[in-house]
């Protein structure tokens, strides 16, 4: 099983939580044939990561305008314009649901999505507004990083450390455990937070660099398998480098 297939990406496919969301889309986006790259929230920029970026209020129009098999296009990222000096705007979430109706009619592999933001941590729940996920996702895949294990519930490396501690019941500031991080990626207020009904749910635990993250990220599977049934499988993997550690189902 390749990282495509154990992440189940195929269709809209929605990244949410902390710890390597962009890197994990940008690997993906390398992987496919074909594949849209955009977001419903502010994005930095990315056309490193792409063969082309176009900035548009209109990304169907957009999608239309290009080759629909010709490598120099693809991956094609579609954002609406500047946000500030670093980031993109993202589109809402109603837009991006017709870019990938419009998407699969050109048999494009998937749109990949940048559904919240979390500032470069390793661990979050989202806030009341977010994450932004279409109510057409067929793929929504949480994350949240392995070396955030052993480290303080704080600012330093968690989104939003209140609201972790509100759905772990921890203090913040306290050492987070395998135990927190797969509730957080288990809970309907972290991980399963806006994920539609019919949408696979499929966790992924980044960062998993040695003998060590390993173990600790097959405690976090475990942890996340135990805890809900709505989990499809929980991938561990190094994104960074596009490498598949393991998958627990």
């Amino acid at each position: 099983m390749d990282l495509v297939e154990a992440l189940a990406v195929d269709g809209l496919v929605c990244v949410v939580g902390a710890g390597g969301k962009k890197t994990s889309l940008y690997t993906l986006a390398d992987r496919l044939d074909r594949a849209v790259l955009t977001a419903t929230t502010r994005i930095p920029a990315f056309p490193e990561h792409v063969s082309r970026l176009i900035e548009s209020d209109d990304p169907i129009a957009a999608l239309r305008a290009t080759a629909p098999y010709d490598p120099v296009d693809w991956p094609l990222g579609l954002v609406p314009g500047w946000a500030d000096d670093v980031r993109y705007e993202g589109y809402d979430a109603g837009t991006v649901a017709e870019l990938a109706r419009a998407a699969a009619e050109r048999d494009v592999d998937a749109t990949l999505v940048k559904a919240d933001g979390a500032r470069g941590r390793w661990l979050k729940a989202p806030a009341d507004h977010e994450p932004v996920v279409p109510a057409t996702a067929d793929t929504v895949i949480p994350v949240a990083s392995a070396r955030v294990v052993g480290e303080p519930l704080d600012e330093a490396h968690v989104h939003r450390p209140e609201r972790v501690a509100a759905v772990t019941g921890r203090e913040v500031g306290a050492e987070l455990t395998a135990d927190d991080v797969a509730t957080v990626l288990a809970s309907a207020d972290g991980g399963l937070r806006n994920v539609p009904g019919e949408a696979t749910v499929v966790a992924l635990v980044n960062m998993v660099d040695d003998d060590a993250l390993r173990a600790t990220a097959e405690e976090i599977a475990g942890g996340v398998l135990a805890r809900t049934d709505r989990v499809a499988r929980v991938v561990t993997a190094r994104m960074a480098e596009g490498r598949l550690v393991a998958t627990f189902e």
